[in-house]
């Protein structure tokens, strides 16, 4: 489970550089992907921010993508190389979905 679970859009990008980062690495498991994009903060959206990281994802050094790989070994890829990309961004725009929380937030209580 991810430690930024349903912060929202609004609260992900006010968050301080350190936090947003850290936000970002839980669910893209390197940490270049994740300083790049804790620092285009402000995100207008959120389908501004997943494009950012499917954009992001293709500008990896190939020793940047392996350790994003290795972070993710776990979740069972399924296209049949272990080392595939787009396999990659569907379960880092998961993370990102997961930790942003629903699209209309959560109700107030």
């Amino acid at each position: 489970m991810l430690m930024h679970h349903g912060i929202g859009l609004d609260r992900f990008n006010t968050l301080s550089h350190g936090r947003a980062v850290h936000a970002m690495f839980e669910c893209c498991g390197n940490v270049t992907w994740a300083v790049t994009l804790a620092d285009a903060r402000p995100y207008p959206d959120r389908d501004a921010l997943l494009a950012k990281a499917d954009v992001e994802l293709l500008a990896l050094s190939p020793a940047d993508l392996d350790r994003a790989l290795d972070a993710v070994v776990h979740e069972g890829i399924s296209c049949g190389d272990p080392r595939c990309v787009s396999e990659l961004a569907r379960i880092t725009r998961e993370r990102i979905t997961t930790m942003l929380g629903p699209a209309e937030g959560y109700p107030e209580y």
